[in-house]
């Protein structure tokens, strides 16, 4: 197994993480951590405190999807194992990480598998996720009957990637920059003839106070943004859907700034604006700048 780690101005939580894996006893990755530019000295404290991690330096942000397709690239080319994608705010056991892969030996169809994924306090965030231009809220957060069970799609949190699915339809496509980038790779292993699943036996934790910082600017900007991607990479035609999410992000625009909310309303507009008009990949600085954050 590859584990890929994404690193961006956060060395402890990476340090933690990539320590938790290298502990594993009950299978034994390879660990692949990529510092995506971070403006602090988090590479060089990595590297000395995880000599046993293949380090990646990236010489600029290239989001979520960049950053951690450079880790992908590099585990392939090690070994043709299956990869999990591990957020360094998170944490899996060895069992957990071991079972995934046992899930994924025993069904040649799926592609991609996730645990269920919980806080740290122990309240359930997600047993898999739904399409998210066929629904506002995209995690499934009821328990499935099964012991493994299908889903539309899943995040990219903690998630075990079959490396058929990377050869057969690409990798994670850059112009997301962040978030809905793992969505859409469902959809289109899915279109590949690959299955999504999430495995109840399974379990991460998230802490998602961590990743918290952006979330009412630069989060919002891209949940709203990326929709329109995932619109124009799956659904072309489909013009009422495209009306849908061009109504409800106007009127959730409209809804935060009444609230006085007026960061996230101009972050709402800025994304309906570049959806729309096919404006995607990484937006941080000039959104950050014309919100006046």
């Amino acid at each position: 197994m590859n584990v890929v780690i994404l690193n961006w101005n956060a060395a402890e939580d990476t340090m933690r993480c990539a320590r938790e894996v290298a502990g594993w006893e009950a299978v034994r990755p390879s660990i692949f951590v990529v510092d995506n530019a971070s403006a602090d000295d988090s590479a060089e404290r990595i590297a000395r405190a995880c000599p046993e991690v293949h380090l990646i330096r990236s010489q600029e942000n290239l989001g979520f999807a960049g950053g951690t397709n450079l880790g992908i690239r590099a585990a392939l080319a090690e070994s043709d194992a299956p990869v999990l994608l591990l957020n360094n705010d998170a944490a899996m056991g060895g069992a957990a990480a071991a079972r995934l892969a046992q899930t994924l030996a025993e069904n040649r169809q799926m592609g991609l598998v996730v645990p269920l994924l919980y806080e740290e306090r122990g309240d359930l965030i997600a047993a898999g996720g739904k399409n998210p231009v066929k629904h506002m809220q995209t995690r499934v957060r009821e328990l499935p009957g099964a012991p493994v069970a299908e889903v539309s799609v899943v995040s990219g949190t903690a998630v075990l990637i079959r490396p058929e699915v990377f050869h057969q339809v690409g990798l994670l496509d850059e112009r997301f920059f962040f978030s809905t980038e793992v969505a859409d790779l469902c959809l289109r292993a899915k279109k590949a003839g690959f299955i999504c699943a999430v495995d109840r036996r399974a379990k991460a934790s998230h802490t998602v106070s961590r990743s918290s910082h952006w979330r009412d600017t630069l989060y919002v900007y891209y949940i709203v943004r990326n929709r329109f991607l995932i619109l124009r990479n799956h659904y072309r035609y489909n013009a009422p859907l495209f009306l849908f999410w061009a109504a409800y992000s106007l009127a959730l625009a409209g809804k935060l700034r009444l609230g006085g909310q007026r960061p996230s309303a101009r972050a709402v507009w800025l994304a309906l604006q570049d959806g729309l008009r096919g404006r995607f990949g990484g937006q941080n600085e000039r959104v950050l700048s014309e919100i006046g954050d």
